[in-house]
């Protein structure tokens, strides 16, 4: 499993199980973060491109268990995989679980 040092944990209401696989430089990943944390949603992500060698390959294996190609971001919701950025399908995701209030 990843490094648990190099993923970060942005805190608020707790929708359920939700980590995005992001790069630094990637516009669309800052969206997702953003947005994420603009619903005010607790989440876990990591910046792949940040990571040393060997963590950046673990985390692209970690990656491709999921999904047959590498994608960012890769959002996953309670066991659902959104590849790329699509606030829509976040937002269903994120209200679809039972522990909305």
């Amino acid at each position: 499993m990843l490094c648990k040092d190099k993923i970060k944990l942005i805190q608020g209401k707790d929708k359920g199980e939700i980590f995005v696989f992001a790069l630094n430089a990637c516009g669309w990943c800052s969206k997702t973060k953003g947005l994420l944390k603009e619903l005010g949603v607790k989440h876990s992500f990591v910046d792949v491109d940040l990571l040393d060698s060997k963590d950046k390959d673990e985390a692209q294996k970690e990656i491709m268990k999921k999904v047959d190609r590498l994608t960012s971001p890769l959002i996953i919701i309670n066991q659902t995989l959104i590849r790329g950025f699509d606030e829509d399908e976040i937002k269903n995701a994120l209200n679809q679980n039972k522990k909305n209030k």
